[in-house]
C-alpha cells in the first residue's frame, strides 16, 4: 500500500496581505503560519516515509523544516531526505504575480479561471492544464519510486487541487470545488485500482497512525470497518 499525503504550506504574508505571490521570491511564513508549521510538526507524527519533496520556493520549506527537526530526533524511523521538486512550484501566474486578488477578480480572465480553469493560461505564464500535468508528473515518478513506505508532498493549493481532482477523475473546471486551506494534510491511497480519498483539507487533526495500516483495496458496503488495528479491542486511541 503506498499513501501520498499532501501538505501546503502554511499561511504566508502573501496570504495575509491578500497578494496572489505566484513565484514571487521571498515570500515566507506569518506569524500565524509560523505558528501553523509548528503545530503540523506534530499534527504529522512518525509517518513511515520512502519520499519526501517539495516546492523550493520557501514557504514550503519552512512549513515542513520543524517536522524534519523532531524527525532527525526520532530513533524509531530511518531520517527522511527533503528533495526540491520544480514540478511541485507554484503556478508562474505571470504578469498576475505579485498583485492583489481584488484587483485581478476585475480582470477578463478571472472568470475563466473560476469556470472553465482547463482554458486558462495567465499571461506571460503557464496554463492550469499544464501545471495539473506537471503535478501529476511529480506524483507519478514519486510513485515509481522503490523502496517502503510513503510519500509526502508539500506544494501550493492550485498544485495539491489539481492532483486530488485528477486522483478523482474530475475534469479540471471542477478543480476550483476542492477546498485546499494552508497547513491542511490530504492523504490519496493509490493501492487499488482506482485511487481513493482517505482525508481532504484537514488542518486541525493529529494523524491517526492507523491510517497508514494497510486497508482492504475493495471499497466496502457501509464504507468499510477501518483497518484491523482500529477494530481490534486492544487499540487505545492516543
Amino acid at each position: 500500500m503506498t499513501l501520498v499525503i499532501l501538505v501546503r504550506h502554511a499561511h504566508s504574508t502573501a496570504n495575509g496581505s491578500g497578494i496572489l505571490a505566484g513565484r514571487t521570491e521571498g515570500v515566507h511564513l506569518s506569524a500565524l503560519g509560523k505558528i501553523q508549521a509548528k503545530r503540523l510538526s506534530t499534527r504529522l507524527g512518525e509517518i513511515p516515509l520512502k519520499v519526501l519533496r517539495s516546492s523550493p520556493l520557501e514557504r514550503c520549506e519552512e512549513t515542513i523544516n520543524p517536522w524534519l527537526k523532531l524527525r532527525q530526533k526520532s530513533i524509531t524511523h530511518s531520517k527522511p531526505i527533503l528533495t526540491f521538486d520544480d514540478d511541485l512550484a507554484e503556478v508562474d501566474y505571470g504578469l498576475w504575480s505579485g498583485k492583489k486578488l481584488r484587483a485581478l477578480s476585475r480582470d477578463p480572465l478571472w472568470k475563466s479561471v473560476q469556470e472553465s480553469p482547463s482554458q486558462a493560461i495567465f499571461p506571460e505564464g503557464e496554463g492550469l492544464l499544464a501545471m495539473q500535468e506537471r503535478a501529476m508528473k511529480s506524483v507519478h515518478t514519486a510513485l515509481a519510486q522503490r523502496g517502503k513506505g510513503h510519500i509526502l508532498l508539500v506544494s501550493h493549493g492550485d498544485i495539491l487541487k489539481s492532483i486530488v481532482a485528477a486522483a478523482l477523475n474530475m475534469h479540471l473546471d471542477e478543480f476550483q470545488r476542492i477546498v485546499i486551506d494552508p497547513a491542511s494534510v490530504s492523504i490519496l491511497d493509490f493501492s487499488g485500482e482506482k485511487t481513493r480519498v482517505l482525508l481532504l483539507n484537514d488542518s486541525r487533526s493529529r494523524l491517526d497512525p492507523n491510517i497508514f495500516a494497510r486497508r482492504e483495496k475493495v471499497a466496502q458496503v457501509g464504507g468499510g470497518a477501518g483497518s484491523k488495528r482500529e477494530r481490534s479491542p486492544n487499540w487505545q486511541d492516543w
